[in-house]
């Protein structure tokens, strides 16, 4: 298990300690009410899956010995309202793969764990622990 922790700074500011020794600051846009300090969560939900998907797979083609170079993995996000609606996922390959490479690679984008959890019925349980007065 890893533990991530969100401190409020101030306002919708906050410093997130994630376990191995990160720490991010996430915050909302002006728009919304923040000091666009640092991305907002779904922002770095979007990040999440744009580099979870290039890595899985880089370490696919890596395997295959394939050689595809620096790609980019582009994510998009429709809104409804303040929640995320949609992400739409775009990788960006070399030229000279096969059309089989290709579908390949792109069964293998969407094994990524983050789009997995996005995907799936991930648990999420919420409890609390009230801090002394």
């Amino acid at each position: 298990m890893i533990k991530v922790v969100a401190r409020r700074r101030s306002g919708f500011i906050h410093d997130v300690e994630i376990e191995g020794g990160h720490t991010i600051v996430v915050d909302e846009p002006e728009s919304s009410g923040g000091a666009n300090a640092g991305p907002s969560p779904v922002r770095l939900v979007g990040a999440a899956l744009a580099s979870c998907t290039a890595i899985t797979v880089e370490m696919y083609a890596e395997r295959q010995e394939w050689d595809i170079g620096n790609i980019s993995v582009d994510v998009e996000i429709d809104y409804d309202g303040a929640a995320p609606r949609a992400f739409a996922v775009t990788l960006e390959l070399p030229g000279g793969l096969s059309e089989e490479q290709q579908e390949k690679l792109r069964v293998i984008a969407g094994k990524c764990p983050v789009h997995r959890a996005l995907t799936a019925e991930t648990p999420v349980t919420i409890t609390d622990r009230v801090r002394p007065a």
